[in-house]
């Protein structure tokens, strides 16, 4: 009896070992995590421009089309612009340098974190394998949170559904670095106070009747040096008679 149960343990044991042993493959050398990833297909190989992101055709085109959906990333819209190194796990097929892309939407698909575009799918793959990476459909990946990087400065665009002067809402454009922008504040100078903008979907923040003048804003950036969250002022970003699709540069980057 007693070894029946020393065997049981022992097997118990061995199985934690090993469910040890594979997780480290993953969490241990360079901080990456095992997932699955897939694609999906567009007519350019490009991004969606009605991703829930809200970016629009930003969101089509940015990072050269290598962009994706996510899911449990995406965390309510806070993951939206982050950006991600993407490898997958077939020697004879997968490049050493995978991919990199940008959140631009939320997807779900078979246990998959990644829903790729084609563009960024295909450069998961050798030279004159990706064929035979499509092929396969999903594919084991490993991922790791990357910073962004771009030759722009931070922008804040007047989403395409504001309607001036009533209805505001803004959605940030070319954030680097590996920062989440978690709230975002204007100024109502006749209160003297900060009136908070809501998260109305993905990157989109919108206010009912916003202030009247030029807009200065300030949003909470959290991550990298800023830690937990440190609150970020631009004066007068946003003019007196903003436009709707219009982006406004803050002359700045969070890196």
């Amino acid at each position: 009896m007693g070894s029946t149960v020393k065997d049981h343990y022992n097997l118990i044991f061995s199985k934690f070992i090993v469910v040890l042993f594979a997780a480290s493959l993953c969490y241990g050398q360079e901080s990456y995590v095992c997932s699955r990833a897939t694609y999906y297909g567009s007519p350019d190989c490009n991004g969606n421009p009605t991703g829930a992101c809200g970016f629009g055709e930003y969101g089509r085109t940015v990072n050269n089309g290598e962009v994706s959906g996510v899911s449990r990333l995406y965390r309510n819209g806070t993951g939206c612009g982050a950006c991600y190194q993407v490898r997958c796990k077939i020697p004879t097929h997968c490049s050493d340098e995978g991919t990199k892309v940008v959140v631009t939407d939320y997807g779900e698909g078979d246990n998959t974190d990644f829903i790729l575009s084609l563009r960024a799918y295909a450069n998961l793959a050798r030279p004159n394998m990706a064929a035979e990476l499509f092929a396969y459909g999903v594919v084991d990946v490993e991922y790791r949170r990357i910073p962004c990087g771009y030759s722009y400065n931070l922008m804040f665009k007047v989403h395409e559904h504001s309607k001036f002067p009533n209805y505001l809402a803004i959605v940030p454009i070319y954030q680097a670095g590996i920062y989440d922008i978690t709230a975002v504040e204007l100024w109502q100078e006749d209160c003297k106070e900060w009136r908070g903008m809501r998260r109305a979907f993905g990157a989109v923040w919108d206010m009912a009747n916003p202030p009247v003048g030029a807009l200065n804003v300030r949003f909470q950036v959290s991550g990298g040096a800023y830690g937990e969250g440190k609150w970020v002022q631009v004066a007068s970003l946003i003019p007196t008679e903003w436009k709707a699709g219009v982006a406004y540069d803050t002359s700045f980057q969070l890196n």
